[in-house]
């Protein structure tokens, strides 16, 4: 009797350890290696960088709702958000500088610049590329082969080209002064450095990395944002214009005169509608073409320095970041009219959707 009791009693133990050694494991499994709970976005999602919240808000699509909040390592005023062809990295821009009242006459900050790398599905980081300057932001190439790196430099910036198969540097290629973002064209062939304190950008061939040429914008030019039909629009911060350029002929084929701060370009393809955010007024106007030049069809009224805007898989909403009143505003295209409202962190500046 007493071995029998004895023996249960062994058995017992036993399975007590192996649940307690599963539990362990399974907690383990669940931590990434930056020390955070390892999260499982495995749904079309939003992801907004909070500028002064040190953190990225996700957003569920499907009901427009908050679904996770990343943090960040501790790092300090990430700027601008991009994700890689296969949806599954993200790359945010750590500048240490708050850039949300505007862009010239940064890059002073000399601690914890770098890039971080972060896991789309899981939210841990992957990859911390540190910096000894600024850096604007952190884009993928079309292949998601590269990533190009804006870095800025009161004298002469560089744009840094890395392998992300082992993240090893492969490329610098010298720029003007104070570079902002560095973009590429829709179909993926050109990249282009908008150097703010020149007022100028840069236009480099993404296979070769040999500039093509150099044009002369507006007044702060901070990003040239691509567009499905063929041209960029570089927004002009000072002088309140965008300067379209044309990427075939590497020409500035025209400029848009606004009358307000402007923080973002997004061509909606569909209806052939140029939205821009105007950060004076915390609006998105759109404009069309007639009779070959952009005219001012409306605005929306969206939220304090509306800055960042993106159109989902469809092209049926816009999702635009408000960085004076912390929020998110989402837009029905066709009616043109704000159809949520969501908060999210303070100085909310990039966004980016995966579908």
């Amino acid at each position: 009797m007493n071995k029998s009791i004895s023996t249960i009693a062994i058995v017992s133990i036993i399975i007590v350890a192996f649940s307690i050694s599963s539990c362990k494991k399974h907690d383990e499994h669940n931590i990434g290696h930056d020390g955070h709970t390892m999260l499982n976005i495995n749904y079309p999602a939003a992801y907004v960088v909070n500028g002064a919240s040190n953190n990225l808000t996700v957003i569920k699509l499907s009901d427009n709702t908050v679904s996770e909040t990343i943090g960040l390592n501790g790092a300090t005023f990430p700027h601008h958000i991009y994700i890689n062809p296969a949806k599954t990295k993200l790359a945010v821009a750590i500048t240490s500088t708050d850039l949300s009242g505007g862009h010239a006459g940064h890059g002073g900050a000399t601690a914890g610049l770098k890039v971080q790398i972060i896991d789309a599905i899981t939210g841990t980081i992957d990859k911390e590329i540190s910096l000894p300057k600024m850096p604007h932001n952190a884009i993928f190439n079309s292949q998601g082969t590269e990533l190009w790196i804006g870095q800025f430099d009161t004298i002469q910036s560089q744009v840094l080209i890395y392998k992300t198969s082992d993240w090893t540097l492969q490329n610098t290629i010298n720029v003007g002064k104070g570079l902002s973002e560095v973009t590429f064209s829709n179909d993926g062939s050109m990249a282009f450095a908008c150097n703010t304190m020149d007022g100028t950008v840069t236009l480099i061939d993404a296979n070769t990395k040999m500039i093509q040429t150099t044009l002369t914008v507006g007044a702060d030019p901070v990003g040239a944002w691509s567009a499905s039909n063929g041209k960029m629009y570089v927004d002009n911060e000072m002088s309140q214009t965008i300067s379209e350029i044309s990427v075939s002929s590497m020409t500035v084929i025209s400029t848009i005169n606004l009358a307000f701060k402007p923080g973002y370009v997004a061509y909606h393809t569909s209806s052939g509608e140029l939205w821009v955010s105007n950060a004076t007024d915390g609006k998105v106007a759109y404009y069309t073409l007639v009779s070959g030049v952009w005219t001012l069809q409306g605005n929306i009224v969206t939220g304090a320095d509306a800055h960042a805007i993106t159109f989902n898989s469809d092209g049926t909403k816009a999702y635009v970041t408000n960085q004076g009143s912390g929020s998110v505003s989402v837009i029905d295209v066709a009616t043109h009219i704000v159809s949520r409202t969501i908060a999210v962190g303070t100085k909310p500046n990039g966004i980016v959707i995966k579908q």
